[in-house]
């Protein structure tokens, strides 16, 4: 009975298996076809955060931020974050005295007061970063209805699919930062249409990465427009590189922390394994065989 079920057994694992193959195919081969509709996926980049070991740069934080106060946020806001953040480890690490001047730079709501009135105020460290707009109806307003995403959370909001088999090769190598890629791609993706393409409504504007290709925001930034004082290059590239590890970072500004306690996890598993082995060898050494 049981050496008839076992080529059974082997039968079905076999189709089962065969049955695997060409779903992942298939999938592959939708996956390809989605992919050249969509457009070019966004290339990867170099982080200093990506792997087990990384960790964000703080100059390149740095950076950032200055990209995003003079260019991102007149229109996005970064309401979840706070000033005092901004000098926490494993940040942008301003100084104390640096955050305070530049919080002294923005005003918040605050109140009310004795009199039962609302009033503004300088903000303080402990203080969230202001809203750009009062609310979703006058940035619409003022963007010719779009509407403007918080930067917050982006780099974890946006991301793309890279279909089979690079899922695959993500999951081995630990690979998370498809949003930074996205945003880096999405700055310097913009580009003239090609011959004959044209946008489904006037005020749109063409970008490569953008799913769908039309985007109502134009591009924001231009070679040389942010000055850096480090010597690091002044291009649209440069930009969004230093923009998008600035908004991995706001997103997930705890990474250096969670990955140095993962690892010393890890260690940790390794002695107690090998404890569990010696002990499991020790207390058996001594035990005899017992023979039928």
């Amino acid at each position: 009975m049981r050496s008839e079920s076992m080529p059974m057994t082997l039968s079905r694992l076999a189709r089962s298996l065969a049955a695997a193959a060409v779903l992942a195919v298939t999938l592959g081969g939708a996956g390809a076809a989605h992919a050249a509709e969509a457009g070019p996926k966004p290339p990867m980049q170099s982080w200093s955060f990506w792997g087990p070991l990384g960790k964000f740069d703080p100059g390149q934080l740095q950076r950032g931020f200055k990209v995003y106060r003079e260019v991102c946020s007149s229109c996005h806001s970064l309401s979840l974050v706070s000033f005092r953040n901004l000098m926490q480890p494993g940040g942008p690490q301003f100084s104390e005295g640096q955050v305070r001047t530049i919080a002294e730079e923005y005003k918040v709501q605050d109140g009310p007061n004795d009199s039962g009135d609302m009033f503004e105020r300088s903000a303080r460290l402990s203080d969230a970063f202001p809203k750009s707009f009062p609310n979703e109806q006058a940035a619409r307003a003022a963007n010719g209805g779009a509407y403007p995403p918080d930067f917050s959370l982006l780099a974890k909001a946006r991301t793309y699919e890279r279909g089979f088999p690079w899922f695959l090769w993500d999951i081995f190598t630990q690979y998370q930062e498809q949003g930074p890629d996205y945003i880096h791609a999405l700055l310097v993706g913009y580009e003239a249409p090609p011959e004959g393409v044209k946008p489904s409504s006037p005020g749109l504007h063409y970008n490569k990465y953008f799913p769908g290709h039309w985007i109502a925001m134009a591009q924001p930034i231009q070679d040389g427009q942010v000055e850096y004082t480090d010597g690091t290059p002044t291009t649209i590239d440069q930009y969004g590189k230093d923009l998008a590890a600035f908004l991995m970072w706001t997103a997930e500004p705890h990474l250096a922390a969670r990955k140095g306690t993962g690892l010393v996890v890890m260690i940790f598993l390794a002695i107690f394994l090998g404890l569990l082995v010696y002990v499991k060898k020790k207390v058996w050494s001594a035990a005899k065989p017992v023979h039928a």
